[in-house]
């Protein structure tokens, strides 16, 4: 049960979020910010309650008659004292924004009417917040009315937004996180927070701040005012955050501007230092026909890349502009995919499962890696780093400050080196320094991997057929750039004979993104063996089909139990095996399901329970397409009985009445009582289920036969 909130927590909270400058973080404050913090700690209990219900709200604008807490003393009276001693101002020295999300529809009009604009009350309100935003920004708005009462501009905000991005190293960050961590919502990491200050120094996080807060004043805008917003972008910045909101504000100023004034626009986007503004800036210039000037550009990326992502843009745009070469590396990739199989378009939603069912059919192991194998291991091997003193600077960061500025190696470089040469020096040290990290910090939160039972199973398969070696050459590239390798691994890993690949399915019209392309790219570099799968769609008779049918206490399978399990095998149209079994539900079976079914609770009483059968049907169906009669109801009962004992089940699935109504139109019922009929099926106890499994293995091959 969720924790509930005592007395006054929003004020505690607040005293919490300003200890955090006590410490390292003191040196970051402003004259502003000092001042701040001093002020409210020497207002009463009471004031300070105000002031810190007033600082959780989402915007700058707060309605005067929402502070009847009970917590508080004469809330009105307080709030209006705080205004005088200018903690709160009149509602017009806010921004158009913070105004238009807070004011309602009439009390908007009423702003328009007393400066003197008259807008019909049937006009809808975002029409009324571009007309009231429009006259604000031109200063015609300059009288509150009788809303001067009833609504406040916090004094404050700018000084605790600066506040909150020093504590969060974002704008996002705000202070209810804190009650949702009370409230067992959110997860924090408190094991791993350091007193370690954001910034190295005031002007870095002052001129960070500044670029963040232009962004989001820019974004606020509408369309109709940006032109008119000309920032500073020459202030200087000292750290990675300051650079991404620099590169940020530039991007979005250029891409504004694209529309309107081509040049400026490519003004900002080369100004900026961002993947994406000097990929959009070098495309852009060629368009405009500086060919030239692009071309130098692209060498220039080629000679010394900033990133991989930019490098793999740079030498396929340089090859396809300047080259002979007419395609795209991604393109040809897919075109020269390592193989291309034919899967039963049962997968279709599971193609990854459908491949790895495919190679256990040839006797070789297949296990969905994707983004899990490599990032398990490179969170692992690091943990102490990411989670160390350069880790986690406040409790509700999730990604490492090394990770989240893509600085990690060139910051600890050599001691990375080093400590890849000794872990990496054999299969059996690794495996085993792996093993004492999941065991130390198993189930703390982290944003690089996700804690599962059996986590590293297919690691230490992995480890048992690779090249050391190359293990540690990949993790080191991970360090250098993990903004660009932290995802778009492959999809499957196999083995064969003690020879192990990693591939990349594809079905038809999936494509190969970017971010894929540069992962295996490096992949191959390190030295693995990497190959595309290609994917195409038909009906598989060869493909083993397990036709089931289950009966139960009722409907729902979040409320009901399984009383019986039928299963039938098909391989090529014939019956290859069967499986059947009485469950006992561990309950009562009510007298009409007796009566429908014919399974009373004496048939039951000595019958095996779900988990004693689990395996077996686990095994039955393994590698096969679930088949059964409106399969939803049969699938969805199968999957909740693992669920109640803490396992998974997931399989392919086919409907037999879904496919007769698409072979078979026209007929008056699609239950399997009547296409038995129609087909002429034998079918001698309904509502048993190895009997409606037998028969509805029929109708699959009926349908197979017309595929």
């Amino acid at each position: 049960m969720r924790k509930t909130l005592p007395e006054r927590y929003y004020l505690d909270h607040f005293h919490e979020f300003l200890r955090f400058f006590d410490g390292a973080n003191k040196v970051l404050l402003t004259d502003e910010a000092s001042r701040f913090i001093e002020r409210f700690r020497a207002l009463d209990d009471n004031a300070q309650c105000i002031v810190a219900r007033a600082a959780s709200r989402k915007y700058a604008v707060v309605v005067v008659k929402t502070f009847s807490y009970d917590e508080i003393i004469a809330p009105i009276e307080t709030l209006f004292t705080l205004r005088d001693n200018e903690w709160f101002d009149n509602v017009l020295t806010a921004t158009a924004f913070d105004i238009t999300q807070v004011m309602t529809k009439s009390d908007l009009l009423h702003l328009m009417s007393v400066n003197g604009f008259k807008v019909p009350a049937s006009t809808a309100k975002n029409v009324i917040v571009d007309l009231f935003s429009d006259a604000f920004s031109k200063g015609h708005i300059t009288d509150c009315g009788e809303l001067d009462a009833q609504y406040l501009y916090c004094e404050f905000d700018v000084v605790l937004r600066y506040l909150l991005f020093l504590y969060f190293g974002h704008t996002k960050g705000r202070l209810n996180q804190f009650s949702m961590r009370d409230l067992g919502v959110m997860r924090t990491r408190q094991d791993a927070i350091v007193d370690c200050a954001r910034f190295e120094h005031r002007e870095a996080a002052a001129n960070a701040f500044y670029y963040a807060n232009a962004l989001q004043y820019f974004k606020s805008l509408d369309n109709a005012l940006k032109p008119g917003f000309e920032p500073a972008i020459d202030k200087p910045v000292y750290c990675a955050i300051g650079h991404d909101y620099r590169d940020r504000l530039l991007f979005a100023l250029g891409q504004f501007w694209l529309a309107e004034n081509h040049t400026k626009a490519l003004g900002y986007l080369k100004l900026a230092g961002s993947d994406n503004a000097r990929e959009k800036w070098i495309r852009e210039t060629y368009k405009a026909g500086e060919k030239e000037d692009a071309k130098q550009a692209l060498e220039e990326i080629i000679d010394d890349p900033a990133s991989d992502t930019l490098l793999a843009f740079a030498e396929d745009f340089y090859q396809r502009k300047f080259g002979s070469k007419r395609t795209s590396v991604l393109t040809d990739m897919l075109r020269d995919a390592t193989q291309v199989i034919s899967l039963d378009e049962s997968y279709i939603q599971s193609v990854e499962n459908g491949v790895v069912a495919f190679y256990h059919r040839e006797n070789k192991q297949a296990f969905r890696t994707e983004n899990t194998l490599w990032r398990t291991l490179f969170g692992l091997f690091f943990w102490d780093w990411l989670h160390g003193e350069f880790g986690l600077i406040s409790e509700f960061d999730r990604r490492p400050q090394v990770l989240r500025h893509n600085d990690f190696y060139s910051r600890f470089g050599e001691q990375i080196d080093t400590h890849l040469n000794h872990y990496c020096k054999d299969t059996q040290t690794l495996s085993q320094y792996l093993l004492k990290q999941a065991t130390m910090h198993y189930g703390k939160v982290n944003s690089v991997f996700m804690w599962r039972q059996g986590l590293l199973d297919t690691i230490n398969v992995f480890l048992r057929h690779v090249n050391i070696t190359m293990v540690a050459d990949f993790l080191r590239m991970m360090t250098q750039d993990y903004a660009n390798l932290r995802d778009g691994f492959p999809d499957i890993m196999v083995l064969e004979e003690g020879e192990l690949w990693f591939e990349e399915i594809k079905a038809p019209g999936d494509q190969l993104r970017r971010n894929q392309l540069v992962t295996i790219q490096r992949l191959k570099q390190a030295g693995f063996n990497v190959g595309i799968t290609q994917v195409n769609w038909y009906q598989d008779p060869m493909q083993p089909y397990v036709v089931v049918d289950i009966e139960t206490t009722g409907g729902q399978a979040p409320h009901h139990r399984i009383t019986e399990v039928g299963m039938v095998k098909i391989i090529n149209g014939e019956e290859v095996a069967r499986w059947q079994s009485l469950i006992n539900p561990m309950r009562h079976i009510p007298y009409r399901i007796t009566q429908l079914t014919g399974i009373s609770d004496d048939m039951v009483a000595d019958a095996p329970r779900f988990e004693d059968v689990a395996d077996d049907i686990q095994a039955f169906t393994l590698g096969s397409v679930f088949v059964a009669h409106n399969v939803n109801f049969d699938y969805g009962f199968i999957k909740q009985e693992f669920a109640r004992i803490e396992r998974s089940f997931r399989r392919p699935k086919l409907c037999t009445c879904a496919r007769m109504r698409q072979f078979k139109s026209g007929l008056t019922s699609y239950s399997l009582k009547a296409l038995t009929q129609h087909f002429t099926i034998r079918l001698d106890n309904h509502h048993r289920a190895l009997d409606d499994a037998l028969a509805a293995a029929e109708l699959l091959k009926i349908i197979q036969g017309e595929c």
